[in-house]
């Protein structure tokens, strides 16, 4: 088992192509891979209960199973276990499930398992170095295809290879003087499963971390359903969280959620924003 220290961030509909523009990626050629990917739960959706993902990728002639497990975090930086395998395909290693540490994979669970969703999308990677660290940047853009019904995947990861997670706010925080993107707490997993049943579902708010939380799921939800609803659910959760903060944190939100009245709301400025909300406020809560 591996673990999976990453900062996930959502971009704007101009993001991917001002990325690429950014003076510390555009002097470097990024390698790109097309990436396939099928969803595996039972039909009661007991893996993404558990908040567990499994899936098989198709990537340079290989198949890969992949399972991960519930992610810790807030604010778009999360851990996870991961386990990655090749596999002969075409279905799943079921074998391999078995002797797997996740107590959710029993064998009743295994016997259940379909396809429920899919995912493809085009993958660029960098790798930089960074306040002694190193990081590998993924730009996917593609879509979640579920029920006869898509959503666009427009997301960027830094990944944490070597150093410390402080490492990737500041390569984010530098990014985002230049890029409108935002932090995000929801997986394409999560975001299948939401696709797959038209359901999306708020965590609860009660701690200045948990209404941070509140607001970026709800944004995420936004973004996939188009939903003004879940824009105003975000705003709320900013003017709860104010009053709980210091000024600064207090004037942060407050300005967050009078700039989510505008559809156009996702600026540079807003980003850094909510990035830096994301960073002060950073926890260990359990992510979609």
């Amino acid at each position: 088992m591996s673990q999976e220290i990453e900062l996930k961030l959502a971009l704007g509909p101009e993001g991917p192509d001002a990325l690429r523009r950014h003076p510390l990626l555009n002097e470097s050629s990024p390698s790109a891979t097309r990436l396939g990917n099928t969803y595996f739960d039972t039909a009661g959706g007991e893996l993404e209960a558990a908040r567990m993902a499994l899936r098989l990728r198709r990537v340079d002639g290989r198949l890969l199973q992949t399972v991960k497990t519930r992610g810790e975090g807030s604010g778009g930086l999360s851990r996870r276990g991961e386990w990655e395998w090749q596999v002969p395909g075409p279905g799943l290693d079921l074998a391999g499930l078995e002797g797997l540490p996740p107590a959710e994979l029993g064998e009743d669970v295994l016997r259940r398992l379909e396809a429920r969703f899919t995912t493809d999308f085009r993958r660029e990677t960098w790798h930089l170095e960074h306040r002694v660290a190193r990081i590998e940047l993924a730009l996917d853009e593609g879509d979640i295809s579920a029920a006869g019904r898509h959503v666009e995947i427009r997301e960027l990861e830094l990944e944490l290879v070597e150093g410390e997670p402080a490492a990737l706010w500041s390569l984010a925080e530098t990014l985002a003087e230049r890029v409108a993107m935002r932090p995000s707490d929801t997986s394409k997993a999560a975001r299948g499963g939401a696709l797959l049943s038209g359901e999306w579902r708020l965590p609860p708010g009660g701690s200045p971390a948990c209404w941070l939380h509140r607001a970026v799921v709800a944004l995420d939800a936004h973004a996939d359903s188009g939903h003004g609803d879940w824009r105003e659910a975000a705003a709320d959760a900013l003017r709860r969280l104010a009053p709980l903060g210091d000024p600064t944190t207090r004037e942060a939100a407050d300005s967050l959620g009078k700039a989510l009245a505008s559809d156009a709301w996702l600026t540079p400025h807003n980003g850094r924003q909510l990035l830096w909300l994301a960073h002060r406020l950073s926890g260990q809560l359990p992510l979609a």
